[in-house]
């Protein structure tokens, strides 16, 4: 029998990317989806992959569409969808997150999706009998760690301080699939900071990085529409430009995940997916300069206070006190198990020219992506609506 993988988070940006891979690898997917207020979870897939078919100038066959929502009991699912799981799923890739940093709600996000959510697809598969659970973590789960330290791909609670709700869902989230009895060993996948495609910059969420990027494009548009641009913008970051950020590019996330899925002697492990070379926040202070004319950003040292912050400093730091703990300096991760298996797949350099190259895109973009609806034909048979 031809048993699929049932996989959560497939209309995200790393989920699209997992769902072309796996497909184009020839495993059988079925995708667990929310409806939206406009289209149904089937009118979300057939569009999502309509943009891979534009994309890539070839044909996709289509996964098989749950209609659910991953914080409900069963994941939302009907009765017939729940017996249909038990039926045809072995594993589960469990891919889909809240990237919320700071919670307003003990009951709200980041808990309600990383950590519920969770639960909710852990107890469908005992109910079904999955054993197999494929888990995308963080490697920020090592939390604020001293300068100098190597994080392990075994580790997971050693005691660390966590930077914020966000990592503090997602330790909870590996601590429950871990303690589930019912399951084989599984695999989890830590992926550090995931930006755009590293051919040609295409991404479809805007957070972290691309917030900056955003923030510096808006300020110059404002500038400009003004007529009072300066040639240079004082800006003064608390930060000393040597924090290193490790930035991942998703087609090269999602190659990885899937070469290890699709590779049954590899499961049960963990790994971080993370580069070799880390890009420098220095790095991506030239980025904004280049590809947005913002200049004037003078690094004062981390940690430093801004006495007396002029109109500019003041609108940087409302928008990204969020980010605070996104900023710090990265600790080095190990990557053995990553690089054991899979030798043939190096992380792309994310260095200056790629990241420039992402930042172009995203102003193509203007900062947003929505897939092209899919126009659902009535049948034949269908009685005319009145």
């Amino acid at each position: 029998m031809n048993y699929h993988i049932l996989l959560t988070g497939a209309t995200g940006l790393l989920g699209r990317y997992l769902l072309r891979d796996l497909m184009l690898a020839g495993v059988s997917v079925a995708v667990v989806v929310r409806r939206s207020r406009r289209q149904s979870a089937q009118q979300r897939v057939d569009s999502l992959m309509a943009t891979w078919e534009d994309r890539m100038g070839r044909e996709f066959p289509r996964p098989k569409v749950l209609e659910g929502d991953l914080t409900e009991e069963n994941l939302g699912l009907s009765a017939s969808d729940v017996a249909w799981v038990r039926a045809n799923c072995d594993s589960v890739l469990h891919n889909a997150a809240s990237l919320t940093f700071v919670s307003t709600d003990p009951e709200g996000e980041p808990w309600r999706s990383n950590v519920k959510g969770t639960q909710n697809v852990l107890d469908l598969c005992e109910k079904t009998g999955i054993k197999d659970f494929h888990h995308v973590s963080t490697s920020y789960v090592c939390g604020l760690r001293s300068d100098g330290d190597t994080v392990l791909e075994t580790q997971l609670d050693v005691g660390q301080t966590l930077g914020n709700d966000y990592e503090k869902s997602k330790v909870q989230a590996e601590k429950m699939i871990r303690s589930a009895e019912f399951l084989s060993p599984p695999t989890v996948y830590r992926p550090a900071i995931i930006v755009g495609d590293s051919n040609d910059g295409f991404t479809t969420t805007f957070h972290g990085f691309y917030a900056s990027l955003h923030l510096a494009y808006t300020l110059m548009k404002s500038f400009n529409e003004n007529e009072t641009r300066q040639s240079d913008i004082p800006t003064r970051v608390t930060l000393d430009g040597t924090e290193r950020k490790n930035l991942v590019p998703v087609d090269w996330v999602s190659a990885a995940t899937v070469h290890i899925l699709t590779n049954r002697e590899f499961h049960g492990e963990t790994y971080h997916l993370t580069p070799t070379e880390p890009v420098t926040v220095s790095t991506i202070r030239n980025v904004l300069e280049e590809a947005y004319g913002f200049k004037g950003a003078v690094f004062t040292g981390h940690g430093s206070e801004i006495e007396d912050p002029n109109e500019i400093e003041q609108l940087f730091y409302e928008h990204f006190k969020i980010y605070d703990s996104y900023w710090r300096d990265d600790p080095t991760f190990d990557a053995s198990q990553t690089i054991a298996a899979c030798p043939h797949l190096p992380c792309p350099i994310v260095d200056q020219e790629k990241l420039l190259m992402m930042a172009h895109a995203a102003i193509d973009m203007d900062f947003r992506w929505k897939d092209a609806p899919v126009k659902t034909e009535t049948p034949k048979d269908a009685p005319a609506k009145k």
